[in-house]
């Protein structure tokens, strides 16, 4: 039995879905830096993820950009810290938080029209610097 990891209530992957490869990374390490693999690819299935919806892979595509692959596979890389825990722990977050950004419905915007007053003020902000454009180019009289 695998465990599940709740991103918010209603969505929910599980560990099955997460492959993880660690190797050496450059960076913080000291002497352990070229013997210890530290550094954590994971790997999240989010085209094959039966937690997720159609419009949450959508918008998980679009935040996560060059990090998903062609095939919907988010790989996230974490080579921050020191030892392999930390780092896990680090690209798990990364995942959990990229979840929760793609789990909020963005707002639909309402169309609105801008009031007299900014109207005004822009017209007289157009006139003060086309006179300021005038006097440039007149002469003064000596």
């Amino acid at each position: 039995m695998s465990s599940t990891i709740v991103i918010e209530p209603g969505l929910v992957i599980t560990e099955d879905e997460l492959m993880e490869t660690f190797q050496r990374a450059s960076g913080p390490g000291g002497q352990n830096v070229n013997k210890v693999s530290s550094a954590v690819q994971l790997r999240f299935d989010a085209a094959a993820s039966p937690g997720l919806t159609d419009e949450i892979r959508q918008r998980l595509r679009r935040i996560a950009g060059r990090r998903m692959t062609a095939d919907g596979v988010l790989l996230i890389e974490a080579h921050r810290h020191r030892t392999q825990a930390r780092n896990r722990d680090d690209a798990r977050e990364r995942l959990l938080e990229l979840l929760r950004q793609a789990a909020v419905a963005p707002r639909s915007r309402k169309a609105t029209r801008p009031s007299a007053a900014s109207r005004a003020r822009r017209l007289q902000a157009k006139r003060e610097r086309s006179e300021i454009k005038r006097a440039r180019r007149t002469r003064p009289d000596e």
